[in-house]
């Protein structure tokens, strides 16, 4: 029988930064496990991303290819970037609509939102449907290296369905893109 009981909230008795990045902090928590027991929790936070699923009126899905140092690799996925302080998730993936791909929705629909990593971080992903797309291109990430591909959405699912997209955000858009326009069942 499962148990229905909550787990109790880690209570924090010491936190130290012990790295702050243009994008990330490191901070190492200590916590009472009680009975005079501790721990420690390295917590990596992130201002949260916006990605975009962005559907051309073609059926087609704008994804980006580009070289990606932590996985050593080059990937294909859907636009997505940091949230800027102050912006909301919707500024955001307009943002990065126009810098990644060259145009803006319409009008977005929420898709999901959900952690990366809860266990170490706090980095949230809020995840999009952009339709009704014109073009509006605007300066890209100086240090960012980007090539647009059009790809039918019902050959981006047979490619997730086999595997073909390495990171999360993308798989998981696809997905449930294709969802909503009633591709999967």
């Amino acid at each position: 029988m499962p148990d229905e009981r909550q787990p109790a909230e880690d209570r924090v008795i010491a936190s130290e930064t012990v790295f702050a990045g243009k994008k990330t902090t490191l901070r190492v928590d200590t916590i009472d496990l009680g009975g005079g027991k501790t721990s420690t929790r390295e917590i990596v936070e992130h201002p949260g991303v916006a990605a975009i699923v962005p559907l051309d009126s073609d059926g087609c899905v704008l994804m980006v290819r580009q070289y990606r140092l932590a996985a050593q690799r080059v990937m294909l996925e859907i636009p997505a970037g940091c949230m800027d302080a102050g912006e909301t998730p919707e500024q955001t993936a307009q943002r990065e609509l126009s810098e990644e791909v060259g145009m803006r929705a319409g009008y977005l629909v929420r898709l999901a939102e959900f952690f990366v990593s809860p266990g170490i971080s706090t980095e949230v992903i809020h995840l999009f449907l952009a339709e009704d797309l014109s073009d509006e291109p605007a300066e890209a990430d100086e240090d960012e290296d980007i090539v647009v591909k059009r790809i039918p959405i019902s050959t981006a699912v047979f490619m997730a369905e086999r595997g073909e997209f390495a990171d999360a955000k993308t798989l998981t858009g696809i997905l449930l893109a294709a969802k909503v326009k009633g591709l999967l069942h």
